[in-house]
């Protein structure tokens, strides 16, 4: 090669990487134009659109959103997808020779993490208009800050403050993220755009405090009538737990027939794990173990700190950690989490108690899962924490999809509680009423629990109970929520948020996942993809992913024992505001599909040491054991002879129905994998 044919490459490969360079600095320098930001499908040839990058938004526009400083996280795609996909196939097929040959800690990332290359060209784009590139949690995200006219800028949008309808303000871009095509397409989204991602649990206490309700000696109350709730005033006692407040371990277990089997069928040797977002105090978990299980029974509790916990918040930049929803105030979930797990699985090796702060963008959420599916010690993982589906972007699912397919191909089985407000889960969080479920429960690689009541059966302090065959129904107080106008003076939807129901319905983001088949599946409420309201990360047309999966008792009238309190020093402590008042003090009973998750969790956690072998996310087992024996495995919720048949908007019906899944679990068939059919 000659020395001026050397020179000449040289040149055209600076002004190659000029043009890389300048490029994104005169997008942004465009978008500067009012007119080009409004239609950034305008601005630039070259550029493309990032999928799904635009959410659901009803609120009223405030002006600019403006920031000196922000964090966005960009989701990046996994390499070799089909690869990933023929193996989550493989995994979960028993015909496979692969079946269950779990993928071992790093491996998951060793194979299908964004390569070097990709990750380097994206950075340097984000650098070169100002952005400061962050290391992050994950090796699927990558984390920028900058000032927000220079994120929005980067990425093609515009931020705007929003208020919706019951005056709760939020921002969000306003349009979709465009970034150059060849990078945009390894993009699947970018969080931190908007501050609506903010996590509730889902527990509810009995309210047997603060008003007429008077617990009865013989812990037999019946269950509340509607004229009871409307008027505020009723008796109380239900189950065994001190005070009668709630039912016992030894009464969840006898009513779902657990086997006599030790140990091997109480989680020996399995870690278990709570997804949580708020402190708590050990001793609340001492008090209700030695209270069940003697003093010598010493909880195997680890704390797990992530992103320096929700007493010593760590946030991105400019993301919203506020006070009162950190410190304790979560307790009351927290406790429920872990004692119910305990409940059914005390001789685990492990409690993991992975905690984050509760921020208003999902980043620390993000990174919770992130480090728990990084670490692979939970054998199976139960979260309480969620937020409907609307107030999430497709970019916020994707990105937590990655996560929920690193631990399905870990052997890892993750559950989530599917919601108190029957099927209108947003009711909680932006005030709409429209059908909607949860995220991460309606994930593809997430359980989805639903909830159930005893409804009239009360165990009383029987220790044994068995199961009340026919009587068990959907959870939805006496029928109150629903879309009437006028249920004792207050509309349906209402008692939804006030007594709840169980969630259940379909996806606005996934599409029916390849296990989830049988009877009922394609039936009342089945949804359809259309590019706009139902399933759209889904292929027009396919069926939409149906939830919830499996259900268990949730109901708060129905409820099981829980000891929580606090104090001076647990600084936003939900349990320090009533327990104190409790007969006895410390001991209530609470309900909620917060407590129907960590229930089915521990079923399979039990199942794992049974067979001494993770079982990896349990769907794909459940529609298995559904099709070829449902009554051997499951209690079938029918609605039949029930005046409690539907979840505000779901019936149940038998076979799979979306107020209950497949119905609530048989134990002993569950764990040992023998039907029973009695």
């Amino acid at each position: 090669m000659t020395r001026k044919t050397h020179r000449r490459d040289r040149l055209r490969r600076g002004a190659s990487v000029a043009r890389r360079l300048l490029l994104p600095l005169m997008f942004a320098g465009l978008l500067g134009s009012p007119a080009l930001a409004a239609n950034p499908e305008a601005a630039v040839a070259g550029f493309a659109e990032v999928t799904g990058s635009l959410q659901h938004n009803a609120g009223a526009d405030m002006g600019e959103f403006r920031s000196a400083k922000m964090t966005v996280d960009v989701v990046l795609a996994p390499s070799n997808q089909a690869e990933l996909s023929g193996l989550l196939t493989a995994v979960y097929d028993q015909k496979s020779p692969k079946y269950q040959q779990w993928l071992a800690k790093g491996e998951f990332e060793s194979r299908f993490a964004p390569s070097a290359a990709r990750v380097a060209e994206l950075t340097g784009y984000l650098q070169a208009n100002g952005l400061t590139v962050e290391k992050s949690a994950s090796p699927f995200l990558l984390r920028a800050s900058g000032s927000s006219a220079r994120v929005a800028a980067a990425l093609g949008t515009t931020l705007r403050n929003y208020t919706n309808q019951h005056g709760v303000s939020y921002y969000s871009n306003a349009s979709s993220v465009r970034m150059p095509a060849h990078l945009a397409d390894g993009v699947l989204g970018v969080v931190g755009l908007s501050n609506t991602v903010r996590m509730q649990s889902h527990a509810r206490r009995t309210p047997n405090s603060g008003h007429a309700s008077i617990p009865t000696p013989s812990c037999e109350a019946p269950y509340p009538t509607a004229d009871q709730l409307f008027a505020g005033s009723f008796p109380f006692g239900y189950g065994g737990g001190p005070g009668c407040n709630g039912l016992t371990p030894s009464q969840v277990n006898s009513l779902y027939g657990a086997p006599n089997f030790g140990s091997t069928g109480q989680g020996r040797g399995v870690n278990l794990a709570v997804f949580e977002l708020s402190a708590y105090q050990h001793s609340d978990i001492a008090t209700w173990a030695h209270q069940f299980y003697g003093p010598g029974f010493t909880p195997p509790l680890v704390d797990i700190n992530v992103d320096g916990g929700p007493l010593a918040p760590q946030c991105p930049v400019g993301d919203t950690c506020p006070p009162n929803f950190n410190g304790f105030a979560g307790d009351i979930e927290v406790d429920a989490d872990i004692e119910m797990q305990l409940a059914v699985s005390p001789a685990a090796k492990h409690i993991l108690v992975y905690n984050a702060p509760n921020d208003f963008t999902g980043q620390t959420e993000l990174d919770e899962y992130t480090r728990i599916a990084h670490d692979n010690l939970a054998d199976v993982v139960s979260s309480s924490w969620a937020v409907c589906e609307q107030d999430v972007s497709a970019g916020y699912v994707q990105a937590e999809n990655v996560i929920f397919q690193q631990m399905a191909l870990q052997g890892q089985s993750v559950f989530g509680a599917e919601g108190d407000t029957g099927a209108f889960s947003c009711i909680r969080s932006d005030g709409t009423s429209g059908a909607a479920v949860l995220d991460p429960p309606a994930q593809p690689w997430v359980t989805s629990v639903g909830g159930t009541s005893f409804e009239s059966f009360n165990p009383g302090a029987n220790p044994h109970p068995q199961y009340p065959t026919g009587v068990e129904t959907v959870w939805n107080v006496d029928n109150l929520c629903n879309k009437s106008a006028d249920e004792g003076g207050a509309p349906g939807l209402f008692w939804c948020g006030a007594t709840g129901a169980g969630g259940g319905g379909n996806s606005l983001y996934w599409g029916r996942p390849a296990y989830q088949f049988g009877p009922g599946i394609l039936g009342q409420g089945a949804t359809f993809a259309d590019g706009s309201t139902n399933c759209i990360l889904a292929k027009t047309g396919t069926l939409c992913r149906a939830v919830p999966d499996i259900s268990a008792n949730a109901d708060e009238f129905t409820p099981y024992a829980e000891f929580c309190t606090g104090n001076a020093n647990t600084p936003f402590s939900v349990c320090g505001t009533f327990s104190d008042g409790q007969t006895p003090p410390g001991w209530f009973g609470i309900g909620g599909t917060s407590l129907s998750s960590p229930l089915i969790s521990a079923i399979f956690a039990n199942h794992d040491s049974f067979r001494h072998s993770r079982v990896g996310n349990v769907n794909p087992l459940l529609y298995l054991l559904y099709n070829v024996d449902r009554r051997g495995y499951f209690h079938d919720i029918t609605g039949k002879g029930q005046t409690t048949n539907n979840n505000g908007l779901f019936f149940v019906l038998p076979g799979y129905d979306r107020a209950t899944g497949v119905g609530t679990p048989k134990m002993g068939p569950l764990i040992t994998g023998f039907p029973d059919n009695d």
